[in-house]
């Protein structure tokens, strides 16, 4: 797992930013991070943290740093929640595209604890105005959250949950940077929108073919080719597409 600190304290007592605890901003020019750093906030991010509700003004992007993982999520009005996206260090949350009100249509929350980088998402914005290169490659990232969220839609009417589950043990694998996912089944039946007993199943048959070994809020990944062969082409699709339309931010 990348060891790298996030926020280094120089002796004069100024700061700077270690941005290759997120791809995305690695990917930024140095002359169009050094507009952003001043405004980045390092800010810790517990399990169950709402980073925004449906309707909110989204006044905040978060760019989230080694191992921390954020799902968007579709609520319906009898509470239930189904997961749309997953994004971690590949990537940002919030603000994205949208200029002046920015009113969230899902509910942003945090699946695994960690760090992120937080920048008014004003900021943000007149940095991509003031940068072509900046601006594409946000509109890039945009792109490849959608094709991400039109892969869920598919996957989540098409696909069995054993197959589901896989996938998304292999995008939480893919961003943990280590073989143990800190996660409970209960929160994974939540991001897929089945019953725990359900994952629980899944779960133990993965285990029984040496695919994972599940401990106490924690899910170990033994054999991660044979995990890629037990989920649909969703996780596979995805990742091909990001790497076409981001080769810079790719692993």
């Amino acid at each position: 797992m990348e060891k790298t600190a996030i926020a280094l304290e120089r002796r004069d007592g100024t700061r700077t930013i270690v941005r290759r605890a997120n791809r995305l901003l690695t990917a930024l020019s140095p002359r169009d991070f050094a507009i952003l750093e001043p405004h980045l906030e390092l800010v810790d991010l517990p399990r169950g943290r709402v980073l925004f509700e449906p309707g909110d003004d989204v006044v905040t992007t978060y760019f989230p740093c080694h191992r921390t993982m954020v799902s968007l999520l579709i609520a319906t009005r009898d509470g239930r929640e189904v997961e749309a996206a997953t994004i971690g260090r590949e990537g940002a949350v919030g603000g994205i595209v949208s200029e002046g009100h920015k009113p969230a249509y899902g509910r942003a929350v945090v699946q695994i604890a960690g760090q992120a980088l937080a920048i008014p998402t004003s900021h943000l914005e007149a940095a991509k105005t003031g940068s072509a290169r900046f601006g594409d490659l946000f509109s890039r990232y945009a792109d490849a959250l959608l094709a991400q969220m039109m892969q869920s839609v598919a996957c989540n009417a098409l696909h069995r949950t054993e197959e589901r589950c896989c996938r998304w043990l292999l995008a939480a694998h893919d961003r943990a940077g280590d073989t143990m996912i800190h996660l409970t089944q209960e929160a994974l039946a939540e991001m897929l929108g089945v019953q725990r007993t359900t994952v629980t199943a899944v779960t133990g048959v993965l285990q029984d073919r040496g695919l994972i070994r599940t401990h106490r809020g924690r899910i170990e990944v033994l054999d991660r080719p044979a995990l890629e062969r037990a989920a649909c082409e969703c996780h596979a699709a995805v990742e091909a597409h990001f790497v076409r339309l981001l080769p810079e931010v790719a692993d």
